[in-house]
């Protein structure tokens, strides 16, 4: 059946373009092998919005959007300067308008008009090439020529995470240039490289954490072909991508959602005002949105895994959280692609149903952060103790935290004046959690975003910090330029074009740091580009120097956690205090069994000697004060019978 459509202006729709079935069902025997895959292809996109790409050169244009009575398709020109046809979306009575095309090409610029308002973007837009406000481009991931079909994906105990911002990561802050340092992350140790968020933000410059498009990549960054190169070399190079991906807000400039359709709720608070809804009326589509979001980064874009930021403000009361569902889309996508794929949530509840599976009451993630890692290590190398650090600052919680993911695990917290957190079953492994000793929010949420490298004047103390890290049972995360000790800050950044916007964000920061900062002028102007610029990365270790020492550190660490089969053993250590469980200052591990090489690991958590209480016989197998690293231990291969201050020692039976 073929009929006439107009724009607002009468122009008619050509009828030869609308499809009125999916053409990916057709069948023809002359289409050959190209065609033949590209019906493959079509059968793999599994998104129920958006420009859905069909057989041929055909589209689906789908929206969600059930406070609207008509949706129309705007069709620009290929540059998008001008409005071409306008074409009414057919309602499918559920909410959803859609409409098949013939003939749409890679780029076509397109946007939605609700109820003849004004253009928005698609809000499961691939592409914005002009910005987050002007029109969404058809993009067709399906079409990228991808050379890593024999990429196997890393296994879960052998990922080291290398957290990035594409904008600061490289003078260029493009996908594409962090090709080139690839080679360098691999020789290092990393195993996979996880992207701080790149959907579509306000501007060129933002953490990501301000997206409002999930389902786009930053045209600024190179767009979705960007990102897909980038993905394709990394697999090349052995290593897997991990992004960070928000689901419990959207950015405040260029957020059309709640036009739409009901995205938010205000039944929860949250810091950045109403919620996502993902339990109350009309939610089923919200759900999708975000599940259909997570599995096209996983199968169409071929990303190892995703990193879900706050899922402690992600609020779901219905009897399948929306967690879980995220996990089942992961599963299924692990199926259909044969490779490993991860689940990792941010969550500061220190609870454990976050990763248990279901029949056990859980959500089935992979891994968690263990946020009170890096606090117990922070508070005691800094002496910080305000805000949430005033949980933290003694040697035993540095002792219970490389014992238990969790050192608040049903105990009182002074900080939150309640009960927090609850125990860790004991087949959860080490390998289920994720710790770091810097990362963007640690640093970046600091007034001046300063590092350890510059907090800590003492070179023994920022030697030590990621001895405990990455001899920890646990996942470890490195935040990019800590490997050698990068100075440069990693304060809060954005570029928003509002300018009530502009200064409610400047004098938001102010007053987040009054209690800490004693001038006004020590909190860098967020939406300064000098504070973006401030935060790129040297990216140079000359030899001599600590850069290189520090370096060279992480990297022998990196390839001991490889190599010795003591520290590849998930299962917590064995943990204790000497002289005594209360005043260290001493912290020993045992780590590994019988049969896997054990190693006995000592930490000197204090700035005085301390002598061990029986020398081991075994080898001397690593001190953190090596000449190698820049330390003071002159003779580190003689018995050592005296820790110096702050200093790691590991003895390895043979």
């Amino acid at each position: 059946m073929h009929y006439q459509k107009t724009d607002a202006g009468g122009t008619v729709v050509d009828p030869r373009q609308i499809v009125d079935h999916d053409p990916s069902q057709k069948t023809n025997p002359d289409n050959g092998p190209t065609h033949g895959r590209q019906r493959r292809e079509a059968h793999r996109v599994k998104r129920r919005c958006g420009a859905i790409p069909l057989a041929g050169d055909a589209v689906r244009f789908r929206a969600w959007a059930p406070l609207a009575k008509r949706v129309e398709l705007l069709l620009f020109t290929a540059d998008g300067a001008r409005l071409d046809r306008r074409i009414t979306l057919p309602p499918e009575g559920d909410g959803h308008f859609s409409l098949a095309l013939e003939s749409i090409p890679d780029g076509q610029r397109y946007a939605l008009s609700l109820d003849g308002g004004e253009p928005r973007p698609d809000p499961a837009s691939l592409w914005q090439p002009d910005g987050v406000s002007g029109p969404s481009a058809v993009y067709r991931p399906a079409r990228f020529a991808w050379t890593d079909d024999a990429w196997p994906g890393v296994p879960r105990e052998d990922l080291v995470f290398y957290e990035l911002h594409v904008g600061t990561f490289t003078p260029e802050g493009t996908f594409d240039a962090i090709i080139p340092r690839l080679p360098h992350l691999k020789d290092l140790g990393v195993t996979a490289i996880e992207l701080m968020p790149v959907n579509q933000f306000p501007g060129g410059r933002n953490w990501g954490y301000d997206g409002v498009l999930p389902y786009a990549a930053q045209n600024t960054y190179g767009g979705p072909a960007g990102l897909q190169r980038l993905v394709d070399a990394a697999h090349r190079a052995g290593l897997a991508v991990v992004l960070d991906v928000v689901y419990n807000h959207f950015g405040p400039e260029g957020n059309y959602l709640h036009e739409f359709g009901p995205y938010f709720t205000d039944k929860y608070k949250t810091p950045w005002g109403k919620a996502v809804n993902f339990d109350d009326r009309g939610s089923d589509a919200v759900r999708a949105y975000v599940v259909d979001n997570a599995r096209m980064w996983l199968e169409e874009f071929r990303l190892d895994g995703l990193r879900l930021d706050a899922v402690h403000a992600i609020y779901d009361a219905g009897a399948k959280h929306v967690l879980a569902d995220i996990a089942d889309a992961c599963a299924e996508a692990t199926i259909h692609t044969g490779r490993r794929h991860h689940v990792v949530a941010e969550s500061d509840l220190n609870d454990p149903r976050v990763i248990l599976p279901g029949d056990r009451g859980g959500h089935g993630l992979d891994a968690q952060w263990a946020d009170d890692f890096h606090h117990a290590v922070h508070a005691l190398l800094t002496g910080e103790t305000r805000g949430y650090y005033a949980d933290y600052g003694a040697i035993h919680h540095v002792a219970r935290a490389m014992e238990s993911p969790f050192v608040y695990a049903g105990q009182f917290s002074p900080h939150r004046g309640r009960a927090h957190g609850a125990p860790v079953p004991t087949d959860l492994a080490g390998d289920r959690f994720v710790v770091c000793v810097q990362n963007h929010d640690q640093i970046g949420n600091r007034a001046a975003g300063d590092r350890l490298s510059t907090l800590l004047d003492d070179p023994a103390r920022r030697r030590l910090a990621p001895c405990l890290m990455l001899l920890s049972p646990y996942l470890p995360l490195l935040f990019m330029g800590e490997e050698y000790g990068e100075r440069h800050p990693f304060p809060f950044f954005c570029s928003f074009s509002g300018p009530d916007l502009i200064e409610a964000v400047r004098q938001g920061r102010k007053r987040e740091f009054a209690d800490f900062v004693t001038a006004a002028d020590a909190v860098p102007d967020p939406h300064a580009c000098a504070t973006f610029e401030s935060a790129k990365l040297t990216w140079a270790w000359p030899d001599g120097t600590e850069a290189a020492h520090t370096r060279a550190l992480y990297r022998d660490l990196l390839a001991a956690r490889r190599e010795w089969p003591a520290l590849r053993e998930p299962r917590h250590p064995t943990v204790r205090l000497t002289p005594d469980p209360d005043h260290g200052p001493l912290l020993e591990l045992s780590r590994g069994t019988a049969s896997a090489a054990p190693l006995r690991i000592a930490f000197n958590l204090s700035d005085q000697p301390a002598a061990l209480a029986d020398a081991p016989a075994d080898a001397l197998a690593f001190t953190s004060e090596s000449p190698r690293y820049g330390g003071r231990r002159r003779e580190p291969s003689a018995p050592v019978r005296e820790l110096l201050p702050w200093e790691c020692v590991v003895w390895r039976s043979h």
